[in-house]
């Protein structure tokens, strides 16, 4: 087990409690531990880690120094999500609607020097690497997304003067879509893009300003939504349209990103949406230049973004004519074009960006780095003297200043370079909370190693980890970090393997119960929610479960059904009141039943609603189990000691029912279908409870089958079977095949060759059984009643052909004898 303890929540919670974190992680660790213990987690405890334990964080710090000693940890001024509130930088998706996802506090943009991971420098090798792992597809998209490699061209456009003549500025573009650049009618610069304020006329200025301020109250996420409003603002410049030279205007614009390609954008409205919806905001020129087939434009004035024929796409000017080209051949002329004439080239460009791997708090990692004083210059700390430990401070409140509030640790500050003897300054920034996790499941492979980050024999012994089972949350971020740090591990020796997961299982999370909505209007009665379009317009009340009932696929009001109530599962949290303790479960019902309760639910990889009702189903069914080995209670309510289990040999029939159960429950564990693995363990109850004896051998397999369900159960009723030693190191059941058979079949009966009807016989019955069995088969009786069987022709498995005498001589004589 190991504790990602680091990070933004637990110092927040030692600001606004003055209690050192260090202090409550250690209480929620204690607690959490207590809470898994409780549940029979079957975790290593010799194997416990915690991100926070210097032991720990000293080969977290080791693996910075190889990423910096191999130039992939750098410093560079880039705009960070500034929280001034929390002090410190967010990731893009802590960052909600202009506010932090924590505390809901105001987020603005500003340029900050910080730390850098490059992983970009990998980016082909994690998108490369993806097709050989066990992942959901899901995932793997959204990291191929994440990474977003595409193939374009950079593009340099001149900026111009008042007077329409070249300056000594080139606004670099990149593009996917080289063969549209004759409909580029507007470049579009980000907020933040450096050379702004180099070409904003002193006339937009103040504009220009004022929208750069809005834009840096907004996260990335928020800047490019594709549904959002495009705004935007005019620089005052223009600049040449390389191919046809035209001045074409340069607005600055929040849906391009400083952070992604080169901050600017040739903007061709006619066949990209985001420039279709800016362009007609601000009546810019649209033309088209791809249709296709090659003819006009229709008349829909949409933006066309697929394949066709280049058209309106030559110059003499330049030379360059690409008109009548399929767009793709179009493309790679362009490309040719304009490295021909050194005005671009050919780019491999992508979403990723570098990590930033530095936060302004005191609970995290300390960076190993001191900068000289007398040049500033960063020096990495010698790895003897790792673990960097944490100085103790009383006040971990923001400065104010953008200063971490390590700065105020005065002393620990102040420091020497290790090697030259010259005054020094340490880093006060520390790593983000992702450092920790990025590589804990090596640790566990050698926890206690003070010589070493793993050990190579245990790594190759234990790599990769066989299954990851983990949220959805984690399909980007985590994940791919931990696939990056891994594989610069991989390439200087520490891991014997390129990827660190080789299967990822996704599981669903437990919302909290089903709450039920009514409607009101503004005169407050109650209305249907089948008949609102718009409920923000409507005041919403929760309604107890006891006034609602089930009416088709929907709820309604059981005092006026005609109500259609609004029904919906939440995730668990504080402020809507549906959290579940499970000390309260396991206090009411039990660890097992809790447990069990948890894999009934549903599959694993599906969100589930939690249901208290549920659970007590699950109660019942273990009581059953108990009754059934142990017997029933006593007159003063308890049990006897040891089973009602015999020693004799169990029937063929129970042999059957066991292994079929053992089969099945091993299939869906495998699978990770534990739902239904329960639901074969109940059939087989349910069967068990018709047997007039409970066979030891029949019964002890199956309770090697609860235990992983149920494992304190499970370990009562293998003490009480007459074992001395803990069932978890008894060997799993296995199914034996030749009791997996059916030992029935259904035979055909024909009746004079005429198929009459079916009957259900053994396996290898004679044909006597089958002739037993099919005259007394109410159905078949009707046809075999008084008469006399001439012949009865069997096949073995496959058919009972009973052929009778024929009814007319019969009745012949009787006409004879009426006469």
């Amino acid at each position: 087990m190991g504790w990602d303890a680091f990070g933004l929540p637990a110092e927040q919670y030692a600001i606004e409690t003055g209690t050192h974190p260090k202090i409550t992680t250690l209480r929620n660790i204690d607690r959490f531990r207590t809470q898994l213990k409780s549940l029979g987690f079957s975790y290593d405890w010799d194997r416990e880690i915690s991100t926070t334990e210097p032991e720990y964080y000293k080969w977290t710090q080791w693996i910075f120094l190889q990423l910096l000693k191999r130039g992939l940890a750098y410093q560079a001024e880039v705009p960070v999500n500034w929280c001034p509130a929390l002090g410190t930088v967010l990731a893009n998706e802590e960052v909600v609607d202009g506010v932090s996802e924590r505390g809901g506090h105001p987020v603005i943009r500003k340029p900050m020097r910080q730390w850098m991971l490059k992983i970009t420098a990998y980016a082909d090798r994690l998108l490369d690497d993806l097709d050989d792992l066990d992942w959901p597809e899901s995932v793997k998209e959204m990291q191929r997304n994440w990474i977003g490699r595409s193939e374009g061209a950079e593009v340099e456009f001149c900026v111009l003067d008042t007077d329409g003549q070249e300056r000594d500025i080139k606004i670099t573009v990149y593009t996917t879509r080289p063969d549209t650049i004759f409909g580029a009618t507007y470049l579009v610069l980000a907020p933040e893009h450096f050379l702004l304020s180099s070409i904003v006329s002193d006339g937009q200025s103040k504009y220009v300003e004022d929208y750069k301020e809005l834009a840096s109250r907004k996260s990335d996420l928020e800047r490019t939504e594709l549904q959002k409003e495009k705004t935007g603002v005019f620089s005052g410049s223009y600049a040449r349209n390389p191919v046809n030279g035209e001045a074409i205007p340069i607005w600055v614009a929040d849906y391009v990103l400083g952070s992604y390609g080169t901050g600017a954008i040739m903007a061709v409205p006619a066949h990209d949406t985001r420039d279709y919806e800016f362009a007609v905001n601000y009546d810019i020129p649209i033309r088209w230049v791809v249709t296709p087939d090659g003819g006009t434009p229709d008349d829909s004035g949409k933006p066309y973004s697929g394949e066709g024929i280049n058209i309106n796409s030559s110059s003499l000017e330049s030379g360059l004519d690409i008109n009548g080209l399929p767009n793709k051949e179009a493309a790679s002329k362009v490309i040719e074009w304009l490295e021909k004439t050194q005005n671009g080239n050919k780019k491999v460009n992508y979403k990723l960006r570098d990590w930033l791997f530095a936060r302004q708090r005191y609970w995290g990692e300390p960076i190993p780095v001191v900068f000289l004083k007398e040049t500033g210059e960063g020096v990495p700390l010698p790895e003897s003297e790792l673990p960097l430990t944490l100085p103790e401070l009383d006040d971990f409140t923001p400065t104010g200043t953008g200063d971490p509030p390590l700065s105020k640790a005065v002393s620990w500050v102040e420091a020497t370079d290790p090697l030259s003897g010259k005054p020094a300054r340490r880093e006060t920034n520390t790593m983000p909370q992702w450092a920790g996790s990025c590589w804990y499941y090596l640790r566990f492979m050698d926890p206690k190693n003070s010589e070493a980050l793993v050990d190579k024999t245990k790594e190759r012994y234990w790599s990769p980890v066989d299954v990851y089972v983990g949220g959805a949350e984690h399909a980007v971020l985590h994940l791919l970090y931990s696939r990056f740090w891994h594989k610069v591990l991989y390439d200087i020796g520490v891991v014997s393997t390129k990827e660190p997961f080789q299967c990822v299982i996704n599981q669903g999370i437990i919302l909290g119960e089903v709450q039920y909505m009514a409607c009101r209007d503004s005169d407050g009665n109650f209305i249907s929610a089948d008949s609102i379009d718009e409920f923000r317009e409507h005041s919403q009340e929760r309604v107890p479960e006891e006034q609602v009932m089930k009416s088709g696929d929907s709820f309604v009001l059981k005092d006026d059904p005609s109500i259609r109530l609004i029904a919906r599962a939440h995730k668990m949290s504080k402020s809507r009141g549906n959290v579940v303790n499970p000390d309260d479960v396991v206090a009411e019902y039990g660890a097992d039943s809790l447990r069990l309760y948890e894999m009934f639910m549903g599959p694993l990889r599906d969100s589930k609603s939690w249901n208290t009702g549920g659970i007590e189903g699950v109660h019942r069914f273990l009581g059953r189990v108990w009754r059934l080995i142990v017997g029933s209670p006593l007159s003063d309510g308890t049990f006897r000691n040891g089973t009602v289990a015999i020693d004799d040999k169990p029937s063929l029939e129970q042999l059957r029912c066991l292994h079929k159960c053992i089969d099945k429950v091993t299939e869906e564990i495998e699978g990770t279908r534990f739902n239904t693995g329960i639901s074969a363990m109940m059939e087989f109850i349910n069967a068990a409870y018709k047997w007039d004896k409970l066979p030891r051998s029949a019964i002890e397999p199956f309770v090697l089958l609860l235990s992983p369900y149920a494992p304190h159960m499970a370990e009562e009723l293998w003490f009480r079977l007459g074992h001395f030693d803990s069932l978890a190191y008894e060997p799993f059941p296995k199914a034996d095949p030749t009791y997996l058979k059916e030992s029935t079949i259904i035979l055909p009966v024909q009746i004079n060759g005429k198929t009459r009807g079916t009957i259900q016989v053994e396996e290898g019955s004679t044909e006597e059984d089958a002739f037993v069995l099919a005259s007394t088969d109410q159905k078949l009786f009707k046809y075999l009643d008084g008469r006399n069987v001439r012949k009865r022709i069997y096949v073995p498995g496959k058919i009972l052909n009973i052929i009778l005498e024929h009814h007319h001589a019969k009745r012949k004589i009787i006409c004879q004898i009426s006469r």
